[in-house]
């Protein structure tokens, strides 16, 4: 039976955390930053869970 390969590029993306629950961190933080106020960068520098079926793909593709 064949095994299914780290899908590296979602490996260096995505995190699956100890409860199973995936985390990710925003995108659009670091060009063109002087064009976005300085709550939208502050709040995109935090991390964020992916919610639903995105999360179970990610999962199998990180696995």
């Amino acid at each position: 039976m064949g095994k299914i390969k780290t899908h590296k590029a979602s490996a260096k993306r995505f995190t699956v955390s100890s409860n199973g629950k995936v985390k990710m961190f925003h995108s659009s933080h670091r060009h063109n930053t002087g064009n976005k106020s300085a709550k939208r960068i502050r709040h995109l520098r935090s991390s964020a869970l992916v919610q639903g079926k995105m999360a179970s793909n990610i999962k199998s593709l990180v696995k």
